[in-house]
Protein backbone atom coordinates (compact mmCIF):
# COMPACT_ATOMS: atom_id res chain seq x y z
CA UNK A 1 0.00 0.00 0.00
CA UNK A 2 1.27 3.39 -1.07
CA UNK A 3 0.31 6.78 1.09
CA UNK A 4 1.54 10.17 0.46
CA UNK A 5 2.01 11.90 3.34
CA UNK A 6 1.23 15.59 4.31
CA UNK A 7 2.39 18.29 5.66
CA UNK A 8 6.12 16.36 6.11
CA UNK A 9 9.34 16.47 4.16
CA UNK A 10 8.88 12.87 3.46
CA UNK A 11 7.36 11.80 -0.05
CA UNK A 12 6.02 8.61 -0.49
CA UNK A 13 5.37 5.89 2.59
CA UNK A 14 5.41 2.48 1.32
CA UNK A 15 3.50 -0.02 4.06
CA UNK A 16 3.30 -3.77 3.51
CA UNK A 17 1.28 -5.58 6.26
CA UNK A 18 0.87 -9.85 6.80
CA UNK A 19 -2.19 -9.71 8.66
CA UNK A 20 -1.97 -7.35 11.70
CA UNK A 21 1.97 -7.75 11.71
CA UNK A 22 3.77 -4.43 9.69
CA UNK A 23 6.58 -7.04 7.46
CA UNK A 24 8.12 -3.87 5.73
CA UNK A 25 7.90 -0.21 5.25
CA UNK A 26 9.56 2.11 3.09
CA UNK A 27 9.88 5.55 3.27
CA UNK A 28 10.54 7.88 0.51
CA UNK A 29 12.25 11.63 1.68
CA UNK A 30 12.81 13.20 4.80
CA UNK A 31 15.47 13.14 7.18
CA UNK A 32 16.65 9.74 5.86
CA UNK A 33 18.24 8.06 9.21
CA UNK A 34 15.42 8.96 10.89
CA UNK A 35 12.66 7.64 8.47
CA UNK A 36 15.14 4.68 8.30
CA UNK A 37 15.14 4.08 11.61
CA UNK A 38 11.33 4.36 12.15
CA UNK A 39 10.65 2.18 9.33
CA UNK A 40 13.07 -0.44 11.19
CA UNK A 41 11.92 -0.34 14.49
CA UNK A 42 8.34 -1.03 13.47
CA UNK A 43 9.18 -4.05 11.41
CA UNK A 44 7.71 -6.88 13.26
CA UNK A 45 5.44 -4.62 15.45
CA UNK A 46 1.30 -5.21 15.76
CA UNK A 47 -0.19 -2.31 13.78
CA UNK A 48 -2.25 -1.48 16.04
CA UNK A 49 0.35 -0.93 18.65
CA UNK A 50 2.82 1.11 16.12
CA UNK A 51 -0.37 3.36 16.25
CA UNK A 52 -0.91 3.61 19.52
CA UNK A 53 2.93 4.60 19.69
CA UNK A 54 3.43 7.50 16.83
CA UNK A 55 -0.02 8.88 16.85
CA UNK A 56 0.20 12.41 17.22
CA UNK A 57 3.88 13.02 17.14
CA UNK A 58 4.67 16.22 15.99
CA UNK A 59 7.91 17.43 14.61
CA UNK A 60 9.14 21.26 15.58
CA UNK A 61 6.12 23.71 15.14
CA UNK A 62 4.27 21.40 12.83
CA UNK A 63 0.84 19.78 13.72
CA UNK A 64 2.11 16.57 12.27
CA UNK A 65 5.46 14.65 11.71
CA UNK A 66 7.01 11.29 9.80
CA UNK A 67 5.78 9.25 12.70
CA UNK A 68 2.44 10.69 13.24
CA UNK A 69 2.01 10.40 9.51
CA UNK A 70 3.63 6.93 9.28
CA UNK A 71 0.38 6.21 11.92
CA UNK A 72 -1.41 7.40 9.30
CA UNK A 73 -0.87 5.39 6.44
CA UNK A 74 -1.29 2.46 8.93
CA UNK A 75 -4.59 3.36 9.63
CA UNK A 76 -5.32 3.35 6.10
CA UNK A 77 -3.57 0.26 5.47
CA UNK A 78 -6.05 -1.44 8.02
CA UNK A 79 -9.25 0.43 6.62
CA UNK A 80 -9.08 2.59 9.80
CA UNK A 81 -8.92 5.99 7.65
Amino acid sequence: MEFTPSGVCSRLMKVDLDGETIKKVEIIGGCAGNTQGIAKLVVGMNVHDAISRMEGITCGFKPTSCPDQLAKALKQAIGQA
